[in-house]
């Protein structure tokens, strides 16, 4: 990856305007570095089965990419299908889960799969973007990036890499990007012929951009500067599922002597996670539901 390459295109833009011509230049760009830096060892990139790209997509939100390669053999041998995931009790899923963060991803994933066994889909994840937004806890960017990865679909979503490479760009002298100008451009650079691929190496070149000083999703509309996940409440539920995941289950007051932390901060928490389906409650005892 050349820093000039960039500066190049830029001028190019500039001269040309998002001309058909700069569209190939850019194309040309990326699909060069792709032949000889495609991540091509990731596992769900060597599927077909739209299962295991849904299960990585939920998994790689907000996730460093050495965690999921860790998790997603373990999950896909445990749960290998639909049905398979559906029938799991939570706590079978939370334990293979643990270590993931973020944990509502794991009970998205089996409300999917619920979904997707019964009519009309009777077991068959369906292939559009629009389709896919009408399932449970799928948002745009994972339903596109469903479309495109597992049916070769033209869809256009955006997520952080792809956000990154368009602002180092396409934006080179903008302060603030927001999304919406985003998606504009990756709509008209679509490799329509291709999009898995497409999107596959735009995500690789994305990647290798954090290797500049500056990061250009710094811009972004969209950029928050991640909170401190020690003594956080995101780090205190994790805590509680793996205490709460036995089977005779604690109380309240267990789990704040256990965690050295106040009965409020725990039922706050815990009263969360039931409202959730995570745990429930079985007398004064708290259980994974």
């Amino acid at each position: 990856m050349s820093g000039n390459e960039a500066e190049h295109f830029y001028a190019c833009l500039k001269r040309n305007g998002t001309s058909p011509y700069a569209i190939r230049k850019f194309r040309t760009v990326i699909y060069r570095f792709y032949r000889k830096n495609a991540r091509h060892t990731m596992p769900w990139r060597n599927t077909g089965d739209p299962y295991h790209i849904l299960v990585s997509e939920i998994m790689l939100q907000q996730t460093q990419i050495e965690r999921v390669l860790n998790k997603y053999p373990l999950f896909i041998t445990k749960f290998p299908d639909f049905r398979s995931l559906a029938r799991a009790p939570l706590r079978s899923l939370y334990a293979v889960w643990q270590g993931m963060g973020y944990n509502r991803r794991a009970l998205a994933l089996k409300e999917i799969a619920r979904t997707i066994v019964r009519p009309p889909y009777n077991g068959v994840l369906p292939s559009h973007a629009d389709e896919l937004m009408s399932l449970p806890f799928v948002g745009q960017s994972t339903a596109g990036a469903v479309a495109a990865f597992a049916f070769n679909r033209p869809s256009v979503f955006i997520e952080t890499n792809i956000r990154r490479v368009f602002i180092h760009f396409f934006f080179r002298e903008q302060e603030r990007v927001s999304d919406h100008d985003i998606i504009s451009l990756i709509e008209r650079t679509l490799d329509r012929k291709d999009p898995r691929n497409w999107y596959y190496a735009l995500m690789d070149y994305g990647s290798a951009l954090k290797s500049l000083k500056i990061n250009p999703n710094l811009k972004s509309t969209r950029y928050k500067k991640q909170g401190t996940f020690a003594g956080s409440n995101r780090q205190m539920r994790g805590m509680v599922l793996r205490l709460i995941n036995k089977p005779r289950g604690t109380s309240v007051q267990q789990l704040a002597g256990q965690l050295n932390t106040s009965c409020d901060r725990i039922r706050k928490i815990t009263d969360q996670l039931c409202g959730e389906g995570f745990i429930k409650k079985k007398g004064h005892q708290l259980i994974m539901a």
